[in-house]
């Protein structure tokens, strides 16, 4: 533990400060209580039920499995779980196409989408499926006239992410599920960043299928779920075979304590967003400010207003986020790079949103969650400004 002094009183820190909270989040200590009898205390196959472990496992899944409909506002025969938001996002989509397909042969979806999206449809593309990846305005949010003019009787489906895990931006769903109901195309979102962190309800959004995370929401890793409309219902052909667990949609052996996680940490979410939301906002808002007070020529990507109370995507003009993070290890944020085959390659996102590649090799994102305080927001306006100014004056 680091002592930090903060208008002269000793405020106890814990380094590295941790704002990456839009690439993964710690487990909630509520959220591993509740799991930690189900390794070893409650061994038991939840779709072995035949004794008492097997029915407490069982039973144990059907209460999270309500608790994750009850924050999308879902029917619990409505949720499937899956291992996350990337097999959620797969299942989907080639579930779709594979039950669909003689159908419809057209998939619309966005440029700055997750790769796991991206890749499963260009996997599609290659099997003969039409694919629209439409561009996005450089506040990062589809115009619905685009879609409109590209949306057609022959689409399937139109994929596109509720609330953007680099930019934050939160997309207009009720609109898009409307429009996709007037076309007669499903509506599919990658939500694995907006559930519990903003109001959502699956009907009022005509959203069909909606695909889930449990680490995006202080929930444990390798655990997620995928949200299939009923009525009126959607088919989807499974991607995996074996014994027809979660109604013949995903086989294989479901583990409960993953399962327990995940509920809960959607029950604590879902109690949260009453108040949450607002106080991260304030967060943002604090961490916003001090660094363009000090630095005014930082550039913020996407949409400030519909956004995501917690994320901030900035550049400062003239600097690489490698040189910022090399000069900061006290503070674990995101690059807006990724490594791909081992090089280093500007953030696809930001170039979508018309940046330069100089700027889009400068973004820098910083998640702010659950954890976050006051006082670690203030230590990290004064090392990131401190370390930019050093930057430009060398």
């Amino acid at each position: 533990m680091t002592t930090y002094s903060i208008t002269g009183a000793a405020t106890p820190l814990n380094f590295p400060i941790y704002l990456d909270n839009q690439s993964t989040t710690a487990t909630d200590p509520q959220v591993l209580e509740q799991m930690l009898p189900f390794f070893i205390a409650k061994p038991g196959n939840p779709h072995s039920d035949g004794h008492k472990f097997g029915k407490e496992a069982m039973d144990a899944v059907e209460v999270a499995r309500n608790q994750v409909a009850n924050i999308i506002g879902a029917d619990p025969r409505e949720i499937i779980f899956t291992s996350g938001a990337t097999e959620s996002n797969n299942l989907a989509l080639k579930g779709l196409a594979d039950f669909y397909g003689s159908k419809r042969n057209q998939i619309i979806t966005t440029q700055t989408e997750h790769k796991c999206v991206l890749e499963t449809c260009k996997r599609l593309e290659a099997s003969g499926y039409e694919i629209l990846f439409l561009p996005v305005q450089k506040s990062g949010l589809l115009a619905t006239e685009t879609l409109d003019s590209a949306i057609s009787d022959d689409t399937l489906v139109v994929s596109v992410m509720a609330a953007h895990n680099e930019i934050g931006v939160v997309q207009k769903l009720d609109q898009i599920g409307a429009l996709c109901k007037k076309w007669g195309a499903f509506f599919h979102t990658d939500a694995a960043q907006a559930v519990g962190k903003i109001p959502l309800d699956v009907k009022a959004m005509n959203i069909d299928l909606m695909s889930i995370s449990g680490h995006k929401i202080y929930g444990p890793k390798g655990i997620g779920a995928l949200y299939i409309r009923r009525r009126p219902r959607v088919r989807i052909k499974p991607q995996i075979d074996g014994g027809g667990q979660e109604r013949g949609m995903r086989s294989g052996t479901l583990s409960t304590p993953l399962c327990v996680g995940l509920g809960e940490a959607c029950g604590l979410a879902l109690e949260a967003l009453q108040s949450e939301p607002a106080r991260l906002l304030a967060l943002r808002n604090r961490l916003c400010r001090g660094i363009m007070s000090a630095i005014p020529d930082t550039l913020v990507h996407g949409d400030l207003q519909l956004r995501l109370p917690g994320n901030l995507n900035i550049s400062f003009p003239g600097i690489n986020s490698d040189q910022i993070m090399s000069a900061t290890p006290d503070i674990a944020f995101s690059s807006g790079s990724a490594c791909t085959s081992n090089s280093i390659e500007p953030s696809y996102v930001i170039e979508s949103l018309g940046c330069t590649e100089q700027e889009a090799r400068g973004a820098i994102r910083f998640g702010l969650g659950r954890f976050t305080t006051v006082d670690e927001i203030d230590y990290s306006i004064d090392r990131i400004t401190n370390i930019v100014s050093s930057l430009r004056a060398e």
